[in-house]
């Protein structure tokens, strides 16, 4: 009798260390799977993506200047496949495809619209921002919702459109609206294509997006494109002579802010082989200088590129009439992105110039170098007048 006992207790615990077992194999988490597919990436670095084939692991390692945590998401391909995993090592799930989108920044729309997906975008905080043509036309027949601010985005209304993800974007830290989003089930991911260092690195975060929608080959064939105009762009203006001086940036209250040398704004100079004044300087950030040092360095430059906000030289002059005694002021040689805006009065460049540094490249090449792009139309840069 005490065998038999003995015995249905040995088969009881082998019974329990199978279910325990099967459960743990059927809860596993995917951060600790076989191997998968990396995706490739040329420049940009915020980012990492590896495919498993029924779901898919993102990274992003820079969602803000100086972020101390890393961001992982789970992309599953369909709702069954998420059940057979432990998430407690993921900061958001997405499960099957994306019908519906809200995202945070204009830098995104081009990417939607590249990708053919800006049907799914459902929310925008700040819709007078967008310029496209295309989405506004979504806007004007009210599928898109506006959201309000980015720094308060209207939460009932987003938690009311129900969105699939929202891609979000952080300056410098954890936005507290997201988080709300977040803990009402709604999955965000950061998205740090502006903390890029280099034009084509910001442009590559397309690819972000191809994996979001399952169009990896799509965003790959996309940027290569892009790469490649920019790419041949570069050379046709580095066969000719170096190109004019260059100042860029004004005044704020009493500091003079002008890109460094090693931002992407002086890469895309010195792409366009122009001779951009502070192109030797370094580190993070503008450069803040004072009108003296400003103007005893460049008083002569030929060109004045990206003059902050102002839209006419009257403008600049009711300003600061010290601006009046620069030679590119005089010789009216002052070029901005801020006269091109949407019928709203959104600012292009801000929205397509990051997805399109190959278009700013031959626009600045344009300007500099008239003579080799004689048949191209500037897309974001026009003369003050």
């Amino acid at each position: 009798m005490l065998l038999r006992l003995h015995m249905l207790q040995v088969r009881i615990i082998i019974i329990a260390l199978l279910f325990i077992s099967c459960g743990e194999k059927t809860k596993k988490s995917p951060l600790a799977s076989s191997e998968g597919k990396t995706l490739d990436l040329k420049y940009a670095t915020g980012f990492s993506v590896v495919d498993y084939d029924t779901y898919k692991i993102i990274t992003v390692t820079q969602p803000w200047p100086g972020a101390d945590k890393t961001y992982k998401y789970v992309l599953f391909s369909d709702n069954e496949t998420a059940n057979h995993f432990s998430l407690d090592a993921v900061d958001a799930v997405i499960n099957g495809s994306i019908e519906k989108v809200v995202v945070t920044s204009t830098t995104h729309i081009p990417h939607l619209e590249l990708l053919g997906e800006e049907q799914t975008l459902v929310g925008f905080p700040g819709t007078d921002y967008i310029s496209s043509k295309k989405t506004r036309a979504l806007i004007d027949k009210g599928l898109i919702r506006e959201l309000g601010k980015n720094e308060s985005i209207n939460t009932e209304v987003l938690l009311e459109l129900d969105p699939d993800i929202v891609v979000g974007f952080g300056v410098e830290g954890v936005n507290k609206t997201f988080q709300t989003v977040s803990k009402s089930g709604i999955p965000v991911v950061y998205n740090g294509d502006w903390v890029e260092s280099s034009p084509l690195a910001k442009a590559e975060w397309i690819k972000f997006f191809g994996v979001l929608y399952n169009k990896e080959k799509e965003a790959d064939s996309i940027f290569r494109k892009i790469e490649q105009d920019y790419k041949t762009a570069k050379a046709i203006a580095q066969n000719s002579k170096k190109g004019p001086t260059v100042l860029s940036g004004a005044m704020h209250k009493d500091v003079w802010y002008l890109p460094n040398g090693s931002s992407p704004e002086a890469m895309l100079m010195q792409d366009a082989n122009l001779n951009y004044l502070w192109e030797d300087t370094g580190g993070n950030g503008s450069l803040a200088l004072s009108f003296e040092v400003v103007f005893d360095k460049a008083k002569d430059a030929d060109l004045w590129l990206s003059p902050s906000y102002y839209t006419s030289l009257s403008q600049l002059e009711a300003a600061n009439e010290l601006y009046t005694n620069f030679k590119a002021f005089k010789t009216q040689h002052i070029f901005s992105f801020s006269v091109t805006t949407g019928a709203t009065g959104g600012v292009l460049y801000y929205e397509m110039g990051s997805a399109r540094p190959d278009l700013v490249l031959k626009d600045l090449i344009k300007i500099g170098h008239p003579e080799l792009l004689k048949n191209y139309t500037p897309t974001f840069f026009k003369r003050l007048k």
